[in-house]
């Protein structure tokens, strides 16, 4: 290729735009379930928001206010779960570089998916309201690329994919009477939540010296009064500013006015005064990338609204769901000294999150993932971090794998309740959470099951009663919509050689086997570089999870007994899921044995899935 106007031809399947969390788990979704699949990232590191240019937390339902053992365990799960696990277990050091690096290596692993950094999309062609292909460009490499698929996802967060399309989309705050949201305000307005700058710092051990920028701001004691800054660490995510603008157009301005505040914010921790304990103190990093919170929202099929959240609404198309607090900010951010940084009322229940509110009102192969879906400000507010945006992402992008390969097109798909229900069940089999969905047949269900010992409130059976997590507890799943239970096999911790076996009757087959194990999933874990928070968590394997097992198929002869077996070693684990693939006939018996675990005294197994 040469000259400007000169653009290579790409073909795929599903071309998601934007590698932060939602996009990234989009694409692994997509590709994991058979599309081909291309991941445009206008930067050069994935993550966004979590990314080491920005280093937020990734949240979401799981919170100071949702998760008990064996009772409410709100974690997302899935491939958003396999990261996080990831991380804890590989990085140690709590290295912001090194989720940079697991993401990039998650992705490079799916032989399905087409990476493509530093490509940012700049424009479409349309074929009436359709998407022909998506235009973009690497200045990296001096190149122009036209990428040609069946569908389009925008998970960009500014929504610039789907605005080059025409999607219909909304900007700013809707007044209460609009959507019937007592905690909108009585006037609409273009108002939005502002955009944030972290930084780190480190104890050096002796005197450091900080000398301020000339153009920092200044803040007193009192312009601080609502905002804690005892801990230096980790900075603040109410370094905040830019709601009352436009934070696409501005977003330059936002960002040079940040680095003022923060800037000003050391400077009045280090030299006013106040804070002499911070002498040895010194920044080691800050962010030259804003973290935006909110720009574009798109409309879709359905918009989520404060209602939707508050009454836990079950939708049949339910794809993923949320549980953060319904989390608005002022828009002066820390300009607003006179107010708390935030409100944060939170649902009495987790919420699902409908296929709907990720298709679009007017392009019709238009999907969207993350903060620019279709909902309010209001209940924006709560879909926006980046741990629920991951799980609408393995959501859409489990449901778009299922319609390319189906063949049915996206404005039709959206519609098609079977297959709504078959994305729905290769969700839960992948590790998502649908409050409400049943699960889907299990050839162990089947099966007779015995243990070598059991809690009272573990009992073996657990391990075929179709739940893969206790929900039913305070601020868990609506109480019509979950059974209650710890859902889950739980050896003695006075049981040494445990073990728990299934077997059948009259033999069966099987293609594949998951074994689906306990990670804590009550507790929060996300990368952070805060101390105290960092505290609450375990930071490296989940106690409760399997290490080592080892699996025993026993096979039926023709004169009834067992005529052979096969053992299958599994070692060094701490993910969740743990899936084998095998060609085995006459399965008289499965026999998991228990060598140990990652620290708890007794076995854990949720499920034994057979297929």
């Amino acid at each position: 290729m040469s000259g400007p106007n000169k653009r290579d031809l790409i073909q795929t399947d599903l071309l998601v735009a934007g590698g932060g969390i939602s996009g990234v788990v989009a694409a692994i979704a997509a590709a994991r379930n058979g599309a081909q699949v291309i991941l445009c990232q206008d930067r050069s590191v994935l993550g966004g928001n979590a990314s080491s240019e920005i280093r937020m937390h990734i949240v979401g339902a799981a919170h100071s206010k949702r998760g008990t053992a064996l009772e409410t365990e709100a974690r997302e799960g899935g491939i958003l779960e396999e990261i996080l696990l990831d991380c804890a277990v590989r990085n140690p050091q709590r290295s912001a570089s090194m989720l940079d690096l697991l993401l990039y290596e998650k992705c490079r692993a799916e032989s399905n998916l087409m990476l493509m950094l530093n490509t940012t999309i700049i424009g479409v062609q349309m074929d009436g309201d359709r998407i022909v292909s998506a235009i973009a460009t690497r200045e990296s490499t001096e190149q122009g690329f036209e990428i040609c698929a069946d569908i389009f996802m925008d998970c960009t967060g500014d929504g610039r994919l789907g605005k080059e399309a025409g999607a219909l989309f909304t900007t700013g705050r809707e007044s209460s009477l609009q959507y019937g949201e007592s905690f909108a305000g009585q006037e609409s307005d273009s108002y939005r939540l502002g955009s944030s700058l972290l930084f780190t710092a480190r104890n050096m051990g002796k005197p450091m010296k900080f000398i301020a920028p000339e153009w920092a701001k200044h803040y007193s004691e009192e312009d601080l009064k609502y905002r804690s800054h005892s801990s230096w660490e980790y900075g603040y995510w109410w370094v905040e500013f830019g709601g009352l603008m436009d934070t696409i157009s501005d977003n330059e301005v936002i960002r040079d006015e940040l680095l003022a505040i923060m800037m000003g914010v050391w400077d009045h921790i280090k030299n006013s005064g106040h804070h002499p304990e911070s002498e040895n103190w010194a920044l080691d990093w800050f962010g030259f990338v804003p973290g935006k919170r909110e720009s574009r929202r798109f409309i879709g099929k359905h918009m989520l609204t404060q209602g939707d959240l508050e009454n836990a609404v079950h939708f049949e198309d339910v794809i993923a769901y949320g549980g953060w607090p319904m989390d608005t900010h002022p828009p002066q951010g820390i300009e607003a000294k006179e107010m708390d940084p935030c409100h944060q009322p939170h649902t009495n229940h987790v919420y699902g999150i409908p296929l709907r509110a990720m298709i679009s009102a007017n392009v019709a192969n238009l999907m969207f993932v993350g903060r620019n879906i279709s909902a309010t400000h209001i209940a924006f507010s709560s879909t926006r971090v980046m741990a629920t945006c991951g799980v609408m992402g393995q959501g859409a992008g489990t449901f778009a794998a299922m319609a390319i390969k189906e063949g049915v097109p996206l404005d039709l798909a959206y519609l098609n309740k079977e297959l709504i229900r078959t994305t729905q069940n290769q969700l839960m089999k992948q590790d998502a959470f649908l409050p409400g969905i049943p699960t889907s047949d299990n050839l162990a269900s089947q099966a007779i099951v015995r243990a070598s010992s059991e809690q009272p409130e573990g009992g073996a059976a657990n391990i075929i009663d179709g739940y893969t997590r206790s929900m039913h507890g305070t601020n868990g799943v609506r109480p019509e919509l979950v059974l209650p239970g710890t859902h889950r096999w739980m050896s003695r911790p006075d049981d040494r050689e445990p073990w728990i076996e299934l077997e059948w009757e009259t033999p069966v087959s099987m293609n594949e086997i998951t074994i689906v194990l306990d990670t804590g999933m009550h507790r929060r874990l996300t990368l952070t570089h805060e101390d105290n928070l960092s505290k609450k968590f375990e930071w490296g394997p989940q106690p409760e999870t399997v290490k080592d097992f080892r699996l025993i198929a026993y096979f039926a002869s023709s004169l009834g007994a067992y005529d052979s077996h096969q053992v299958m070693n599994f070692h060094d684990n701490y993910q969740r899921q743990v899936t084998s693939y095998v060609k085995w006939e006459q399965v008289s018996k499965l026999r998991l044995e228990v060598l140990s675990t990652n620290g708890l005294d007794h076995a854990r197994i949720f499920e034994i899935r057979c297929q």
